[in-house]
């Protein structure tokens, strides 16, 4: 997969401009619940106008068949700094990639809709706070992080899936599957375009090319609550991620991920 000639020349173009600092790129599907999408953009909004630096905001809607577009587009015609974009491949990774690829900020995150994370610790992951990294993930891991009211029998599975991850994919991170990850631009811009997983594996595949290819992966401790309204389906999507591990450790044997591939 390679970019397209309207996308090149969407970024060359952008570059001779002041890009926001920030893009927080939010997947969403069916996420019309009020205490999901609706009071998670209450706080975003709290959160981008208090800062002294821009930021975007990109809501891409995944084929949701609630009042989710609604929802988004009404928020994007009250704030200039909220887009929203739609990609019909139906995944979590699909919609992940189409966000960072259209993005325009200096520093990508992405950001699940529910606010697992409070948003206010985004700040953790770009200048001055942080800097020098190539990938931040936010880690309920890593020394520091603090996890609020998750099942013992949730934390045990994401222990399991970690493991597996490390041995077959991901080497020495603690917490691959946080819905918070940070990209700075121009690696985001070489690894995206190589992603072939749509569904919640796509952030194994993500950090086993950006490992391949030598970039610098840190771990960000967080304060996470758990939701159990998640759309996580324990069973059925520990299977899928297990499988797409293995497809992404074969792709990676066949050397898929050494080149951009042109469609």
């Amino acid at each position: 997969m390679a970019f397209t000639e309207l996308t090149e020349h969407r970024e060359n173009n952008l570059s001779t401009q002041t890009r926001p600092l920030l893009s927080l790129v939010i997947p969403a599907y069916n996420e019309g619940s009020p205490d999901r999408l609706p009071k998670s953009l209450l706080e975003i909004v709290d959160f981008v106008e208090a800062q002294a630096f821009e930021v975007e905001v990109i809501i891409v809607n995944n084929n949701s068949d609630d009042n989710t577009l609604e929802i988004a587009q009404s928020a994007a015609n009250n704030h200039e700094y909220i887009r929203v974009i739609t990609e019909n491949t139906q995944g979590k990774g699909a919609a992940v990639n189409t966000g960072m690829l259209q993005a325009s900020g200096q520093y990508l995150f992405i950001c699940d809709a529910d606010l697992s994370m409070p948003i206010e610790e985004s700040l953790k992951f770009i200048p001055p706070q942080l800097e020098t990294y190539d990938i931040a993930i936010a880690s309920r891991e890593a020394p520091g992080s603090v996890r609020i009211d998750e099942p013992e029998f949730r934390h045990i599975m994401g222990r399991v899936f970690n493991f597996i991850v490390k041995v077959i994919a991901v080497r020495g991170l603690n917490d691959t599957q946080c819905g918070f990850k940070c990209f700075r631009r121009d690696v985001a811009m070489e690894i995206f375009p190589l992603q072939t997983i749509n569904g919640w594996g796509f952030d194994v595949e993500l950090l086993f090319i950006a490992q391949q290819r030598g970039y610098k992966i840190i771990e960000v401790p967080i304060t996470w609550y758990y939701k159990d309204h998640s759309k996580i389906k324990p069973l059925q999507n520990s299977i899928d991620m297990l499988l797409e591990t293995l497809k992404i450790r074969l792709n990676g044997w066949r050397g898929l991920y050494n080149d951009n591939q042109e469609t």
